[in-house]
């Protein structure tokens, strides 16, 4: 089978793909959200980049092994990358690892995060793709159970111990089949076994009741309440809530703005439109539902016309095809353009909170007033974040046109030449 037969019968789903060369040796592995579009990706006609270009030209077969989801295919390409050493990988080609939570097998075991497998006193859980997730849920399970992080056990209790984030195991607080009570809580949770953990919490929960024990009965309460919430957050995703919390705050928002989507246009001297749309779940990068624009309608330099075009172009189809309006609209720039989606929105007779963000002084225009937040505002950052990507995603295709537009005039010029 030749390799665009090969490409059109791969998977749309999840997982990685392995590139080979004449001789079988695999050259490159990469993963995907859908393996048939990203491995078409290669071989589109421009090709920007002179190490992709090189790396086709190598191509010779293409394996690929599906997966459940993203954040498998990203563990698997680790760990196939490291094994067969591609010489057109280069990220992965380290010691990097993914982390995970080490559990020592002592009479008070430690909790903490751990990059390598080297301590055969130890059992691990993982790994997890995203670090930073884990270290918040890690701190809140802390908060719900408390347990012990320190390498040896202090003769005197800590500051763990004086803000009730540990149950002083190093000063007889706890005795040991209580705290193995504990581990067994967080071990339950770290593997997903949410139901068992819960369903475990409320027959000790009801067994202290009983036993007229309604102080105990009332600290097992409030952990199942903390940990429904926090069930609620899978482990590998940040929410962001606080910041969103804020956000609908300052701006007095009915409802929590999980969907946001924010526009900016890119141009240089009016030369080749371009605008981006990037879309924001729960604080996050939603990825698969951003957008790029080549403006069709307006030429020369004009910010406002650009983004009417856009914004009529994004919402009329949203409308037609009865599909999800995002909780709230971001654009990047002053008032002019604040007004100017304001009223695209309303020819299309749809009513979405917009704000507008000026870069200078990081002012925030909303219904007709200019807020200026401080500069430690939750609320602040996570604008700024989403601006910033809307911008990098706009840049990034308004350069891959120019690109785009050389090869083709050096082409061109090429033929006219022979």
């Amino acid at each position: 089978m030749d390799i665009k037969k090969k490409i059109n019968n791969l998977p749309l789903g999840p997982g990685v793909y392995l590139m080979k060369d004449g001789r079988d040796q695999v050259i490159y592995i990469g993963k995907a959200n859908s393996l048939r579009k990203r491995v078409s990706s290669y071989f589109a006609k421009y090709i920007t980049s002179y190490k992709t270009q090189i790396l086709v030209s190598n191509i010779k077969d293409i394996d690929f092994i599906p997966t459940k989801n993203e954040s498998e295919s990203l563990i698997l390409e680790s760990l196939l990358v490291k094994k067969y050493q591609p010489k057109f990988n280069i990220e992965l080609r380290d010691d990097k690892s993914f982390p995970y939570v080490a559990v020592t097998k002592e009479r008070f075991p430690r909790i903490f995060i751990a990059r390598i497998k080297n301590k055969p006193q130890a059992i691990f859980l993982g790994p997890y793709t995203n670090v930073k997730a884990l270290r918040l849920s890690l701190k809140a399970l802390r908060h719900i159970f408390g347990f012990r992080s320190c390498r040896v056990l202090p003769k005197k209790s800590c500051l763990y111990w004086r803000i009730k984030l540990c149950p002083g195991p190093c000063i007889n607080k706890i005795n040991p089949t209580s705290y193995q009570r504990i581990v067994k809580n967080i071990i339950l949770f770290l593997e997903g076994k949410h139901d068992s953990l819960v369903n475990d919490l409320k027959k000790e929960m009801f067994k202290m009741s009983r036993q007229n024990k309604f102080e105990q009965a009332a600290l097992i309460r409030d952990q199942i309440r903390n940990l429904s919430e926090l069930i609620q957050k899978p482990l590998g995703e940040e929410t962001n809530f606080d910041e969103l919390s804020d956000l609908k705050n300052v701006l007095k928002l009915k409802c929590l703005p999980k969907r946001i989507e924010a526009f900016d246009i890119s141009n240089i001297s009016g030369v080749l439109n371009t605008a981006s749309m990037v879309s924001f779940y729960k604080g996050n990068p939603d990825k698969n539902n951003y957008r790029r624009y080549k403006i069709k309608r307006v030429s020369g330099l004009d910010d406002y016309r650009c983004l009417e075009e856009v914004l009529l172009r994004r919402f009329s189809y949203l409308k037609k095809e009865k599909l999800s309006l995002p909780d709230l609209i971001i654009i990047d720039g002053g008032k002019g353009q604040l007004n100017i989606a304001e009223v695209s929105l309303k020819k299309l007779n749809l009513k979405i909170p917009i704000i507008s963000i000026a870069k200078r002084e990081e002012k925030i225009y909303y219904n007709k007033k200019e807020l200026v937040l401080e500069k430690t505002s939750l609320a602040l950052h996570l604008v700024q974040r989403i601006r910033d990507e809307a911008h990098r995603f706009a840049r990034k295709y308004h350069l891959l046109l120019r690109r785009k537009k050389s090869f083709e005039e050096i082409n061109s010029l090429s033929d006219k030449s022979f």
